[in-house]
């Protein structure tokens, strides 16, 4: 892994070509009488999941169906996105201005799903001496690159006075993390989502800190530009979006229930999902595009710009687009 961001987005850019040969190889006709196909993601598992949310909450597209591929960061689905093998993704706020500071953005952001913060964590391993953000200094800290983790990481080490050169960052996908943090590998994890509950119940490991008062709580969905450009598929993305909607709208009104379908689903004890939905910041819904979420997103781009971990500065204005404000603001 690196962080220079010339390489990162040498990287980028063949990750969009080998997905987009992929999707290529993949490509077809419809048979008659098919219904039409939605290709979306799915980043990690529990929570978040849209095929776990209607399943549980009984939802089911009508004149449609939908594919779902599975990515471990919104990075990855940003790639698949360029690459043309999504139609639809959901990452947090940073993965498309690394997008944005590269040569290819084929896709536009379409709507904010907004949640809990406090699923977003500095994690420290059992025994830890670690007590505070400032101890930080001089450890191997890993995280993921171009994610929430990264950002959340730099503002948290701001907090105490510490910049990025006072820590060993080290940049893993999440698996690569997991494994190195259950080694010994690291003296400390920024990571998001199921892991956290994974390294707590069967690891010991402790919550150092969490993303809130660091992170905006906004997710966003982004859409290819072909598939907002044919009707037929515009169209599908609008029904798909009343059905998020809809399932997030039960998950927030089923806590109880909701918690024992994720805990099953990430394999760790109801206890531990139940006492982190007590700690949420906020519960999952989704959300139009606002002028807030805008300035939100353009508060990151900017931090990376003055890090130089993007090569230069970029208007995220340009990747928004607010044609399905209305369905999401229809009355349930």
């Amino acid at each position: 892994m690196t962080d220079d961001p010339i390489l990162s987005r040498r990287l980028m850019l063949l990750g969009a070509t080998a997905s987009a040969a992929l999707a290529l190889a993949g490509c077809g006709k419809r048979p008659a009488g098919q219904d039409a196909v939605l290709r979306a993601s799915v980043t990690g598992h529990g929570e978040t999941d849209a095929r776990l949310i209607f399943k549980s909450a009984g939802i089911k597209p009508a004149g449609f169906s939908v594919t779902y591929a599975e990515f471990q960061s919104g990075q990855m689905v940003i790639e698949a996105l360029n690459g043309g093998s999504l139609d639809l993704g959901g990452m947090s706020e940073i993965p498309p201005v690394f997008a944005l500071a590269s040569a290819i953005q084929s896709f536009k952001q379409i709507a904010v799903f907004h949640g809990d913060v406090n699923n977003q964590v500095v994690l420290v391993p059992r025994g830890s001496r670690i007590e505070t953000l400032a101890q930080l200094k001089g450890k191997r800290v890993g995280y993921v690159r171009a994610t929430t983790s990264q950002y959340y990481l730099i503002r948290m080490l701001q907090s105490v006075g510490l910049d990025w050169s006072d820590i060993e960052p080290v940049a893993l996908n999440v698996s690569d993390g997991a494994s190195a943090f259950s080694n010994g590998a690291l003296d400390a994890w920024a990571i998001y989502g199921f892991p956290i509950q994974r390294a707590v119940a069967t690891e010991g490991a402790r919550i150092l800190k969490t993303a809130l008062g660091f992170l905006s709580g906004n997710y966003i969905v982004s859409a290819h530009v072909d598939a907002l450009a044919d009707a037929a598929r515009a169209k599908i993305i609008g029904d798909y979006l009343r059905l998020l909607k809809r399932g997030f709208g039960w998950t927030a009104s089923h806590q109880g229930e909701w918690a024992g379908i994720v805990a099953r689903d990430i394999g760790v004890p109801p206890a531990y999902v139940a006492d982190q939905f007590k700690r949420q910041s906020d519960v999952f819904s989704l959300r139009p595009v606002t002028a807030e979420a805008i300035a939100s997103q353009q508060g990151v781009a900017d931090l990376f710009a003055e890090r130089k971990l993007i090569p230069h500065k970029v208007d995220v204005r340009t990747l928004w687009d607010d044609r399905y404000n209305a369905i999401i603001e229809e009355k349930a």
